[in-house]
């Protein structure tokens, strides 16, 4: 069975589908139906997948027409977020306004805000309801969402791993950082976002192994029947230094267990 990935805006995350049949091709326009309702999408992957599989289907190609409405709502969107943020303001809601979208037959309009604290906005829900006549979602999101549409540059010198793979979010905790050695420097361990750094989870468990077998700084061990002083830790390569009465003894881990 043929499948198509598609992607509902750019910076969101693929979604599968059946092709229904269609000659569907990268970049090709389609319209179809997730959990919000239509919705206006562009192709970015095709595979083959077993037939036992199940899939929603895609409804159809995009038309000249849909173009033109998927355009329409856009600037639809902009208004709404325009009256969102007037509103908010006027009801003093501590929240910030992000986008507006609607779907694609305009039976939901979406509004996604970035909040430090929880907002009661349920006032505000019913204004907008009134007013555009539709139905009304209100979606508090992350600093990190927010970092992953924007896009950007990490301090690798590669865009941000949040606009190219990472669809979820996983925890990033500074025993982390503290368990790789790193300095505890917000501007070397904070990504764009100003949260840590995604990326401090990749390597964690590699970490994590390797320091079963070499001691923490500080730690005292006995080398050839001397107590020492451990003063260098490099668990990625299994060695380690030790102060034994002021000389300095190197211990390879990996030399010890050939």
């Amino acid at each position: 069975m043929k499948v198509v990935g598609v992607k509902i805006n750019d910076t969101g995350k693929v979604v599968y589908f059946d092709c229904n049949d269609f000659n569907l091709k990268n970049n090709l326009t389609v319209i179809v139906k997730n959990d919000r309702g239509l919705q206006f999408a562009r192709v970015v992957d095709l595979l083959e997948v077993p037939d036992s599989e199940k899939y929603d289907k895609v409804i159809r190609i995009a038309t000249k027409s849909d173009y033109q409405k998927f355009l329409s709502n856009l600037k639809e969107e902009e208004k709404a977020l325009q009256k969102c943020r007037e509103l908010a303001n006027k009801d003093g809601l501590n929240m910030t306004i992000l986008d507006a979208t609607y779907n694609f037959d305009k039976t939901q309009l979406l509004f996604r805000f970035l909040s430090d604290e929880r907002v009661d906005f349920r006032n505000l829900a019913k204004d907008l309801g009134s007013r555009f006549r539709t139905r009304i979602e209100l979606r508090q999101i992350g600093i990190r969402d927010k970092a992953k549409e924007v896009g950007g540059f990490g301090p690798c010198g590669r865009i941000l791993c949040c606009s190219t793979f990472l669809n979820n979010f996983d925890t990033v905790s500074i025993s982390m950082a503290k368990n790789q050695g790193l300095a505890l420097n917000p501007t070397k361990i904070n990504g764009v976002c100003g949260r840590l750094l995604c990326c401090l989870n990749y390597e964690n468990d590699a970490y994590t192994a390797a320091r079963k077998d070499v001691p923490e700084l500080g730690k005292k061990v006995v080398i050839e029947g001397k107590e020492g002083k451990v003063i260098t830790s490099e668990p990625l390569i299994g060695k380690y230094k030790v102060l034994i009465d002021d000389e300095v003894v190197e211990v390879d881990i990996n030399a010890s267990k050939k």
